[in-house]
């Protein structure tokens, strides 16, 4: 008989410890959660994400729809037609071209260099400054006296030449070129972070375990600065949508018959268009400033979120 009450005490002692774990599982949100309340409670950030997701899906997909080459075909018949008509609803340029179509396929082009490049040159950037902050010694001096090497160079006068030389050159050639150069301040800021990190209880404690380093730098000090790297992501999009319409601006991004945020942008160069032409430029400067609004409030309900579920992780 006390055999069979040890037993049952047993089993209903595991079953409690279960059902608790359970039930602390359900209580604790998972992170999607913790993103998604964040954006519940900032209906800004929401209507910026439904717009940020939104264009660059429509982008993406009406572009696969639109003849390129046939749209940027010359026809002085709609030269300079207005816009809301039954073929140019966002009227003609000067070459009797599309500006609807011209939008999409340039922020197609744009749009995707820009996360190209953000996700090339976050990437080095990140691994770069981590390694470079958490084994500090020689390989911290070998590294930075490469980022001050790279820091050195005139950076817009590099890609200028690069994109000169190139002889037939595209947006995956375009977005390799830049990424040479937009890590480092991502790297310098990871870095400077990761160097305080290096000093807390937790670091030491892992190595004393014996953890391997590549671990405590991706599964330890790398999720404790989320928010830092969230943040410098997101405004590095925004930023990196501007590098592309810069140079494709001035001349020296895409092709000239590849259309783009950039080229698009230029047509205000002529101040007849400026006034009598306004829809030739107008609608992607509108564009370009409604989308880097809205990638800086998302960064910032991201950055919240990771801030949330860092310290739920502490609590835990």
């Amino acid at each position: 008989m006390a055999e069979n009450f040890e037993k049952h005490s047993d089993i209903s002692a595991a079953d409690l410890a279960r059902l608790n774990q359970e039930a602390q599982a359900e209580a604790t949100p998972s992170t999607a959660k913790i993103i998604w309340n964040e954006f519940k409670a900032d209906k800004p950030a929401m209507a910026a994400l439904v717009i940020i997701v939104g264009f660059i899906a429509f982008v993406m997909i009406g572009a696969l729809f639109i003849n390129t080459p046939k749209m940027m075909e010359t026809n002085i018949m709609d030269y300079f037609d207005k816009p809301f008509t039954a073929d140019f609803w966002l009227g003609a340029d000067s070459g009797g071209r599309s500006v609807a179509k011209q939008l999409i396929v340039g922020s197609r082009n744009s749009i995707g260099i820009a996360i190209g490049l953000t996700v090339i040159s976050s990437t080095v950037g990140i691994c770069w400054g981590l390694i470079s902050g958490y084994f500090g010694g020689y390989i911290d001096w070998g590294m930075q006296r490469v980022y001050d090497f790279t820091m050195m160079l005139p950076m817009l006068m590099m890609i200028i030449v690069l994109v000169t030389i190139i002889p037939h050159y595209n947006a995956v050639s375009l977005t390799l070129i830049f990424s040479l150069f937009y890590w480092e301040g991502t790297s310098r800021l990871i870095r400077s972070r990761t160097l305080a990190e290096t000093q807390k209880d937790y670091v030491a404690a892992s190595k004393a375990s014996g953890t391997s380093n590549w671990k405590i730098i991706f599964q330890g000090i790398m999720p404790n600065i989320s928010s830092l790297i969230i943040i410098d992501t997101t405004l590095s999009f925004a930023e990196n949508i501007g590098v592309e319409t810069g140079l494709s601006y001035l001349g020296f991004g895409l092709p000239t018959q590849t259309p783009s945020l950039g080229t698009m942008i230029a047509n205000a160069n002529d101040p007849a268009n400026i006034t009598l032409y306004w829809w030739t430029w107008l609608p992607a400067a509108l564009e370009i400033i409604i989308l880097c609004l809205s990638i800086s409030y998302v960064g910032q309900v991201l950055r919240r979120a990771a801030d949330a579920s860092q310290r739920q992780g502490a609590a835990d």
